[in-house]
């Protein structure tokens, strides 16, 4: 195996936020590929995620974010998030605060209107097939193709509405739900989003 440049090493850490070590034995598996590398601390940075879920998260945070247009105009989106985590110590620390800050920001880009999947009400979704169901068949879908493409549907308004399902606005290959997986294996605890509210001066009371 070819021994991996220490910039090489230097240049994926600084990429990735993963520990030296961690950089070199993915660079060495990756044959000194960056993006490969970088792949696959990725995928194993989501597999050490998923074995932290459901730790008690009892500390954390609550971030705050206004948006202006211009400097000199009031601010007419705002964001209020609550972060989680499992330490006061985490919840300190500036990679937690910036990982709050880039919640905040997808919650005011994209305006999603639930936490996780598991948050749309039942008669939502219902709704929302139905809608989907009577339009395929205006359309005049094929029976047998009907039902694939109201999943299909489905499946998109949940990704929109979902704050962990959407693309990440700065990475949008990846979702939110990956970008936080990438932060409980670099900060070694569970994390996840309680809550949020977001508030648009132009947007009427539902």
């Amino acid at each position: 195996m070819a021994t991996v440049p220490m910039e090489l090493v230097k240049k994926l850490r600084e990429m990735s936020g993963a520990g030296m070590m961690d950089c070199k034995n993915a660079l060495e598996e990756a044959d000194g590929d960056l993006e490969k590398a970088y792949t696959i601390l990725r995928e194993k940075g989501i597999a050490k995620a998923a074995k932290r879920a459901g730790r008690a998260t009892g500390q954390g945070l609550v971030e705050a974010y206004l948006h202006r247009t211009t400097p000199d105009f009031p601010p007419q989106v705002g964001v209020l998030v609550e972060v989680d985590c499992e330490t006061d110590f985490v919840a300190k620390g500036e990679d937690f605060r910036k990982l709050a800050k880039e919640i905040a920001l997808q919650i005011a880009a994209t305006n999603p209107r639930w936490v996780s999947r598991d948050d749309i009400p039942d008669e939502v979704l219902v709704e929302e097939r139905a809608i989907y169901e009577r339009k395929a068949e205006q359309d005049g879908t094929p029976k047998q193709a009907l039902a694939k493409r109201v999943d299909g549907q489905v499946e998109n308004f949940i990704k929109e509405n979902v704050l962990l399902e959407q693309p990440y606005f700065r990475e949008p290959k990846h979702t939110v739900k990956d970008l936080i997986a990438e932060n409980i294996s670099k900060l070694q605890e569970n994390i996840t989003v309680r809550r949020f509210a977001r508030f648009n001066v132009r947007e009427a009371d539902e």
